[in-house]
């Protein structure tokens, strides 16, 4: 009977990746968090580990998904829009904003194959940290709080940035007038690649068009490059350093952000990572009795419950 349910548990698993393959391949979509953690629960079923997820995956896509609903709500709050100041410090670090000067070199108005290519990385901004939380979990796993803590504290700290200092990127200044013209070459393509929104919970709460400042692609990528450079020695970190740099190239010559804005996200990057193992031990400390005393209460109670059976037998 246990074997029959595993194998049922398996094809279902089979069953689900396969159906999760096909809807993205039919209608492409934003791997968002909520749909990577569905896609993951079946995929981990096939090796009997789907309650994995819901153990220790769920509390960190849960996470990204309450920070995107804040962050969803910031630019409600606060309606003072900057444009003007990542155009200031992008022309004074670099004389030009490198946004245009890159789409000058490399734009010729239509979608070319390198444009894609730089575009996919791009799509990898909650895989690889969702990806990467499971690996820890499997083999470093002392080090997967600090982890999931470190984004944790990125995106929340990000948010009050964008609630205080809502930051128009590079695109959203050009429909408003305020530099020339520069294209949104990730709208282009979005677009080539037959890309849509397909109906998720991340999809209705995260839209904020004014949360530039910090770049949390950039943050997020240089995270990720410290934990691989950290957990898994200078070979793999060298490797894991390519993604920082591919993405922030990318954001800035595609039109999302300016370098002032990956900058900060890096900036940002480097304190979550910090602050990350204080605010762990903080948390232990605090938790750790309370824990300590429900499992006391616990196996009491089931000790009581226990002498009480054996009283009422001999009786």
């Amino acid at each position: 009977m246990k074997l029959s349910r595993e194998r049922v548990g398996q094809a279902i698993g089979v069953a689900g990746t396969a159906a999760g393959l096909f809807v993205f391949i039919a209608n492409p979509s934003f791997p968002t968090p909520d749909k990577l953690a569905i896609f993951l629960f079946f995929f981990m079923m096939i090796f009997k580990q789907a309650f994995f997820v819901l153990k220790r995956l769920l509390p960190f896509v849960a996470i990204l998904l309450v920070y995107d609903s804040f962050r969803g709500i910031a630019d409600n709050l606060n309606t003072h829009v900057n444009y003007t100041f990542m155009i200031g410090a992008d022309r004074f670090l670099f004389g030009d904003l490198p946004t245009a000067t890159l789409q000058n070199w490399l734009w010729d108005g239509r979608v070319q194959w390198f444009d894609i290519a730089l575009y996919l990385p791009y799509m990898l901004h909650f895989v690889l940290p969702v990806g990467m939380a499971i690996v820890i979990w499997e083999n470093r796993r002392k080090h997967y709080w600090n982890y999931v803590t470190a984004f944790s504290i990125v995106s929340f700290a990000a948010f009050f940035t964008f609630l205080l200092f809502p930051a128009a990127p590079p695109w959203l200044a050009v429909e408003n007038g305020y530099i020339e013209d520069i294209r949104r070459i990730s709208s282009d393509v979005w677009f080539s690649l037959g890309i849509s929104d397909f109906p998720s919970v991340y999809n209705q709460i995260s839209p904020n068009p004014v949360a530039a400042m910090p770049s949390l692609h950039a943050a997020w990528a240089i995270l990720l490059y410290i934990f691989v450079l950290k957990l898994y020695g200078r070979r793999w970190g060298l490797l894991a350093l390519s993604y920082p740099l591919v993405i922030t190239f990318v954001v800035v010559y595609q039109g999302e952000h300016y370098v002032i804005d990956a900058l900060a996200g890096i900036i940002y990057a480097l304190g979550a990572y910090f602050s990350a193992p204080y605010l762990v031990r903080f948390i232990e400390r605090k938790i750790a009795p309370l824990l300590h005393r429900h499992h006391y209460a616990k196996a009491h109670a089931k000790k009581q419950m226990s002498s009480k059976q054996k009283t009422a037998k001999s009786l």
